[in-house]
């Protein structure tokens, strides 16, 4: 299995880049002529937990490298033994499939709302229906079972503390926007905010 998921982790996290960032912010400026991508350009609290998305990226991305490349080295990650189980690998991956699934079905809900950032520039509309409909925060759910998914799959004590940064940052985030979309829409988002959960 060992040699089957050195080919299959890069190519999940490659297609998982492309389809939740690249080609979604490409229709969205596609279809409106606005940059969706709005992170970094001011001082506000969302901009710096922002800028520290590389940090547990990168992380899972070297980690990933190697395993793929050089396995030999892997040992530098700090395996946890006890949980390199085959059934534990295949529920991760199970895990990310459906995270990957259900982040493009979610996007696609969220149309030209799309942004990843706050853009006070440019108001979107409030989305409820879809996935929106049983989660205030779907795109988020699925990252974030995107990313136990992978520690399952990989455990290790590099790729445990990466996920828990990133899980910590969209924690964090999530918060932020909520607060950013009840000053924007009022009424209207504090009424969804009383239906809908916050994850699931």
């Amino acid at each position: 299995m060992n040699d089957a998921l050195r080919i299959v982790l890069p190519v999940y996290l490659l297609t998982f880049f492309v389809i939740a960032f690249a080609w979604r912010s490409y229709l969205v400026w596609k279809r409106t002529g606005i940059n969706p991508y709005v992170v970094g350009r001011s001082e506000r609290p969302i901009d710096f937990v922002e800028n520290l998305y590389p940090i547990p990226t990168v992380v899972i991305a070297v980690i990933t490298t190697v395993y793929a490349i050089a396995p030999g080295w892997y040992w530098i990650a700090t395996p946890i033994v006890w949980l390199d189980l085959v059934y534990v690998k295949v529920a991760g991956l199970a895990l990310m499939g459906a995270a990957l699934l259900w982040t493009a079905t979610a996007q696609i809900h969220m149309g030209s709302s799309w942004r990843i950032g706050i853009d006070p520039a440019n108001k979107t509309e409030l989305v409820g229906k879809g996935l929106f409909g049983i989660s205030r925060n779907p795109v988020f759910v699925g990252m974030r079972s995107a990313l136990w998914g992978f520690f399952l799959t990989l455990p290790s004590a590099f790729s445990l503390a990466a996920v828990v940064m990133a899980d910590v940052l969209i924690q964090v985030q999530v918060r932020i926007e909520e607060e950013f979309l009840r000053g924007v829409h009022g009424e209207a988002y504090a009424g969804y905010r009383s239906r809908v959960r916050r994850w699931l």
